[in-house]
């Protein structure tokens, strides 16, 4: 098994100019070890040019803060995960002047630079666990979304979270030539049987992998490149040599790594 850092995508429609879709807390080390993310000249650069927010959880805003270094780029994200943001003061060290904050509607196209355009799709899920109200036994519904990127007639769908894979969900996944697709657990109760917490993966917001309705047999019938990620440390299938590794990739599945690059 290899190590993984948590789930941050760099996106590029022209070569030069580059998206960050979830802004992990992993994010200085992905671009340390990502050369075509590193400044272009002796000065403090950077080819990143926007991060798009899809949730309000830590793991999906926390990168933002290694972006503090005086350098322009556009933040987008729905109106309720900007709100986040600013009622933190831990955010405002994102220079105003230099860091635009751009409120984007769901499924209304946007451009955002790169050669992309940009579209927000609705994705069953929770607030983040932060915000969950104490000892609260289900799941609270919460805004969380993928993000489809389009350039060149090409399509990609980057959805980290998602807690049901709902016709609605699968409508908008048709047509897309590469799916990045929610690969927290391999079964609903995997964290429990492994002691590592009394909630099951459905109740954390993010449909299984295997199972009745689970993702294997949901997304069985897309086109599209499927590609998992957003992995948590318990799932087999980062293990190369298991079973559920074997049955993921027997299934028309990839499972995603650093430093791994797709081209729709």
């Amino acid at each position: 098994m290899r190590a993984a850092t948590q789930a941050s995508l760099a996106v590029t429609g022209d070569g030069n100019d580059w998206l960050i879709v979830g802004a992990s807390p992993d994010l200085r080390q992905q671009l340390s070890q990502t050369p075509s993310l590193w400044p272009r000249n002796d000065s403090r650069d950077s080819p990143i040019t926007g991060v798009v927010l899809i949730s309000g959880d830590i793991d999906a805003i926390a990168g933002l803060l290694v972006l503090r270094e005086r350098q322009a780029f556009t933040i987008y994200a729905p109106a309720a995960l900007l709100a986040l943001l600013t009622e933190n003061d831990v955010f405002n060290v994102l220079d105003p002047t230099l860091v635009r904050r751009v409120a984007i509607s769901p499924l209304q196209p946007v451009q955002c630079g790169g050669g992309l355009t940009l579209t927000l799709l609705p994705m069953p899920g929770k607030v983040p666990l932060f915000r969950e109200t104490p000892g609260a036994t289900e799941a609270e519904a919460g805004a969380t979304y993928a993000a489809l990127l389009q350039a060149d007639g090409k399509s990609m769908i980057v959805a980290p979270a998602c807690a049901d894979i709902t016709d609605a969900v699968l409508a908008q996944f048709r047509h897309a030539d590469v799916v990045f697709f929610d690969g927290t657990l391999f079964t609903d109760d995997e964290m429990i049987e492994a002691g590592l917490s009394v909630k099951t993966g459905t109740r954390m917001g993010h449909v299984p992998i295997s199972g009745p309705n689970g993702t294997l047999d949901r997304l069985a019938s897309l086109p599209a490149r499927r590609i998992f990620l957003h992995i948590n440390n318990t799932n087999p299938i980062l293990l190369n040599d298991s079973p559920q590794r074997r049955q993921v990739e027997a299934a028309g599945f990839e499972v995603a790594f650093d430093g791994m690059e797709v081209h729709p």
